[in-house]
Parts: structure tokens; C-alpha cells; sequence
């Protein structure tokens, strides 16, 4: 027999080349070639009768005489689920939720299943675990799963075969690394599998309007493991974060079709499975029974939805050559760049000091607005003075030490104001033209002016 010739597929661009190499030579990522198998020439499946068209060919039209209609959704039954997916699930899209091993993927997906399975027909693929674990789980969980339908598969084919007898309204594939398709000679998990699986998949989506849901586990970078174009098929990309040690999951949109991106949905671990909470600022405050020196309130944008976000430095000094600067939850390089303007505009200097900056709770702020709040924290851990109690901050800090606004501004300050924060300092074009009922708003336009407010209210 003569043996298989193979080539080398790049995970993250899908380029192909003859032999291994470190770096992929069209998109310049470094590890990313993996072997599989050259599939024998011969018809494109895709343009087999079956597998023809998502639709029928249509005529060319006019963007004006096409009806631009809502697209109607459905809720899944966890308030804090529906929240990230931009308002419930849409018939017909794909949805991909990835997130590190133990984290509550499948937990959360069974709860929102057994929940939809009272008015909708389901359907829950599982190739991890047997039918028994599964009723072993749901149990425990003390979920009605009595008319939630459940098939432990891996082939591609038969799953299809099941969806198109069934026809349930959402279907859940846990997970896509698991299956594969008798089409393709390659293990599941591939590339070429990953890849092929999806598409059918989406394929089917689109084609019976029912709505698909799939598990993808993560990399020890925290990347989707597979293909990079699992993520531009499917309409929505969901991760899970957060560390696993912890009781509480954060579960963020990183694309969506359907809706807001970088939503953010907030559920606490318990033993009765995954709970929505409702009002997570309290998660990310810290209680302190008296005001503590290097501590900072910011108000920072999750998609739609603003949060109260304790961000704390601690300013120590360094007996080393290179003082450390460690940032958790916050860019370590946006750190480097605020204390270099915090030195040439505010005159406060830190280069033998060693900076730690923290997010509380383990949230990821990646919003430019948390710039403020991190300089006033930094500068309070210096002076070992704490800032006023019910101070709340938020703005960017440009090079030239200016403070620029930042988006959504009067949402911030209401949640603030709901919350009982009494004083505000933000950026001079963010501050509002009516005034809100019981908080101060302190508007500044420079790093300086800001640091001398403060000190007035000392």
C-alpha cells in the first residue's frame, strides 16, 4: 500500500506548504504548521447535490428594494446567557463558546438546554461523555431535563442523519474537536476535521433554520484550539474567563452578528450549576471597613453595560537594578507609558519604585479609560494616603498629558451615582450638562489638574 502523502496546514491562515516550517510564510506566525493527510482528488463535497447552496440562487437586487427585518430571537432562560448573546438566540446561527477545561462550558450549556427543552425541541450532542454521566450531571445540577433529547456521537454524518429526523430548534455539539467526518482520513481535532465539521455544520444552520451551539476547547495560550477560520464561519464567538479556582465566571463576546461585541456576562459557580449575578459591581469592589491607600474606583464599559471596577497599586521601593512593573488585568505596556507621563507632566517620579497594579475580581479591562484611575491609584500608594471615599474616576491620558474623553460617559456616572458614589473626576468633555442628583463631578482637562483637585479635597 502506498503510504499517504501529506502537507503541512497552518492553523491560524489555513496556508499549505510541502514541508515543516517554524514560520508560516503568508500570515508570519511562528508554531503553527501542523501535518495532515493530502485528500485524494475528485468532486468538491461542497458541490455535491446535496451540499449545493445555502439557499437558492437569487436574483440580483438593490440594497433599497431589499425589507430590512429584525431578526427575531428567543431567550435561552439564563438572564446573563441571553445578555452576551445580544438578546437570546437567533433560528439558524452558530454560535461557538470556547473556554479552559472545568470551567463550567458544558455546565452551563446543559442549564440553558433542560430550560429551553420546556418550550423547544433540543438536542445535545455529546462526544466527551457518555448518556450517563450526563443524567449524572443534570441531577446533580437539579435541572428538568425530562424532554431534552441527548446522542452520544462523534461521526459527522450520523449527528446530521439525527438532526435532520429530529429537527430540533437548538442543537448543542460538545465538542467540535471531538467529531469527525468519514470524508476526511485525518484523526478529530485535525485541522482539515475541525475545519470540514464546522462547515457542514453551519451548512445545516442555515440551510433548516435550526440554531447550533458549539464547544471549543482552548490552547494553553487561551487561543480556540483548530483553525482560525472556526472563528470567521460561526456568527458568534463566546469565551469563558476567569480562573477556574475562583467561584465566579466571566463569559465574554468576542464577535457577534447578531449583536454588541465585548458584552460581558457575569455567573457564580455554585453546586446547583452556573447562577447569573445580577449586579456585578459588587463583585469588583473590594469592602474596606476604612478608605485604603492605593485603591481606585473606575467606571469602565463592558459592551452595553457599565462597571464599577476597583483598580489597586502598591508603590514599593526597589532593591533592584530594573525596578518590576506587573500588571494584572490591565496592559503591562499601557503601565510603562502612564508612569513615563506621570514623571513629565505631574513631576511625581517612580523609577526606583517597583509598581503593581491589580484589577479586582479578574476582570480583563482593555479599555483606554481605566488610565485615570490607575495614575490617582498609583499616586495614593506613593503618599500612603487614600483617596476620598465615594470618589469614582474614569479617562484616557494622552502623551502629552492631556485627559480625553471617553465614550458613554453620562451612562458611567448614573451607574456611579445609583451605586452611591458622591464624587466624580472625569474628563472636561464627558462632564454633563444637567446635574446629577447627589455626586460632584469634578471635569478636568490635564494629568496636573486632576492630582491639584484632589489635594484640595484632602
Amino acid at each position: 500500500m502506498a503510504k499517504a502523502k501529506t502537507n503541512y496546514t497552518c492553523s491560524e491562515c489555513g496556508a499549505i506548504a510541502t514541508r515543516w516550517m517554524g514560520q508560516c510564510a503568508d500570515c508570519k506566525a511562528w508554531n503553527t504548521m501542523v501535518e495532515t493527510v493530502v485528500e485524494a482528488p475528485g468532486v468538491n463535497r461542497m458541490s455535491q447535490t446535496p451540499h449545493r447552496a445555502l439557499a437558492q440562487t437569487a436574483p440580483v437586487l438593490s440594497l433599497a428594494d431589499i425589507e430590512a427585518i429584525d431578526v427575531p430571537r428567543f431567550g435561552t432562560g439564563i438572564e446573563e446567557f441571553d445578555r452576551v448573546l445580544g438578546g437570546g438566540l437567533v433560528a439558524g446561527g452558530v454560535v461557538l463558546i470556547g473556554g479552559d477545561p472545568g470551567i463550567g462550558k458544558s455546565t452551563l450549556l446543559l442549564q440553558a438546554l433542560a430550560s429551553l427543552s420546556k418550550t423547544r425541541s433540543t438536542l445535545y450532542v455529546s462526544g466527551e461523555e457518555s448518556g450517563a454521566q450526563i443524567a449524572l450531571r443534570a441531577r446533580r445540577l437539579a435541572v428538568d431535563a425530562q424532554d431534552l433529547k441527548l446522542q452520544a456521537e462523534i461521526q459527522l454524518e450520523k449527528i446530521l442523519g439525527t438532526i435532520a429526523d429530529l429537527k430540533p430548534e437548538v442543537a448543542v455539539i460538545d465538542s467540535i474537536q471531538t467529531v469527525y467526518s468519514d470524508a476526511l482520513t485525518s484523526a478529530p481535532g485535525s485541522v482539515a476535521q475541525v475545519r470540514e465539521c464546522a462547515a457542514q455544520l453551519t451548512r445545516v444552520a442555515k440551510q433548516t433554520g435550526v440554531t447550533i451551539i458549539l464547544v471549543g476547547h482552548v490552547t494553553k495560550e487561551g487561543a480556540l484550539a483548530g483553525p482560525r477560520v472556526l472563528e470567521h464561519i460561526v456568527d458568534t464567538v463566546l469565551y469563558f474567563e476567569g480562573d477556574t479556582q475562583s467561584s465566579f465566571r466571566l463569559v465574554r463576546a468576542i464577535k457577534n452578528r447578531f449583536g454588541a461585541v465585548n458584552e460581558l456576562g457575569v455567573f457564580a459557580m455554585t453546586e446547583k450549576g452556573l447562577k447569573g449575578v445580577s449586579n456585578p459591581s459588587a463583585l469588583f469592589l473590594s469592602q474596606h471597613d476604612t478608605p485604603v491607600p492605593g485603591s481606585c474606583v473606575m467606571v469602565t464599559q463592558e459592551g452595553t453595560r457599565p462597571l464599577l471596577v476597583e483598580i489597586q497599586a502598591l508603590v514599593d521601593t526597589s532593591h533592584l537594578p530594573n525596578a518590576r512593573r506587573l500588571s494584572v488585568g490591565l496592559e503591562q505596556n499601557r503601565l510603562a507609558m502612564l508612569l513615563a507621563v506621570l514623571h513629565r507632566h505631574a513631576g511625581i517620579a517612580a523609577f526606583d519604585q517597583d509598581v503593581f497594579i491589580n484589577a479586582v475580581g479578574g476582570v480583563k479591562i482593555t479599555e483606554p479609560a481605566a488610565d485615570l484611575a490607575v495614575l490617582l491609584a498609583i499616586n495614593s500608594s506613593m503618599r500612603s494616603k487614600p483617596l476620598p471615599r465615594g470618589l469614582v474616576v474614569f479617562g484616557e491620558v494622552g502623551l502629552a498629558g492631556e485627559i480625553r474623553p471617553a465614550p458613554r460617559g453620562q451612562e458611567r456616572l448614573r451607574e456611579a451615582a445609583k451605586l452611591g458614589f458622591s464624587i466624580a473626576v472625569i474628563p472636561k468633555a464627558n462632564a454633563p450638562k444637567q446635574k446629577i442628583e447627589g455626586m460632584t463631578i469634578i471635569a478636568v482637562e490635564r494629568i496636573e489638574e486632576a492630582f491639584n483637585k484632589l489635594r484640595e479635597l484632602d
